[in-house]
């Protein structure tokens, strides 16, 4: 009777153990047969089938460190993303900036052959009937060029 009870308990330990370590294992690591089919063979012969797993199923070997990829659920919680994101718009502001003045260097160009500046234009009425001719206009109306800081020492 006694002998009974302990078979009884050594096969029910044996099934639970077999088929708790069939559920964690990763399911690329199952050798033999596919997890799913694993657990079918657990439930339908099983103490045979837990025996085939620890034998013929497991991985053998130690497990692959887990590795804990930790992705952010939405791009602006990604720091490389956000990062790129602004190196993307100053790229694209500096692109702006240089086309912006490269226009005006070539409107300048176009404008100096032709004998009209178009800075004269721009300013408004007055703005280059100074007294003092075009370069003292410039730097009396406000709108002085940083280049002609050296022409008033």
């Amino acid at each position: 009777m006694l002998f009974r009870v302990v078979l009884a308990v050594a096969v029910l330990a044996i099934f639970v153990y077999g088929l708790v370590d069939v559920i964690r294992t990763d399911g690329r690591l199952t050798r033999g047969i596919s997890k799913p089919a694993w657990i079918i063979v657990m439930i339908v012969l099983p103490v045979l089938g837990a025996i085939l797993w620890l034998l013929i199923g497991r991985p053998r070997g130690n497990p692959p460190v887990r590795q804990n990829y930790s992705h952010p659920t939405a791009p602006d919680d990604d720091p490389d993303f956000l990062r790129n994101l602004e190196l993307r718009r100053r790229n694209q502001a500096e692109a702006s900036r240089l086309k912006k003045l490269k226009d005006e260097l070539e409107a300048k160009a176009d404008g100096g052959s032709s004998g009209a500046s178009p800075d004269a234009g721009g300013r408004g009425p007055g703005a280059s009937g100074s007294a003092d001719g075009g370069a003292a206009g410039d730097a009396s109306s406000g709108d002085a060029d940083t280049h002609d800081t050296d022409e008033r020492k």
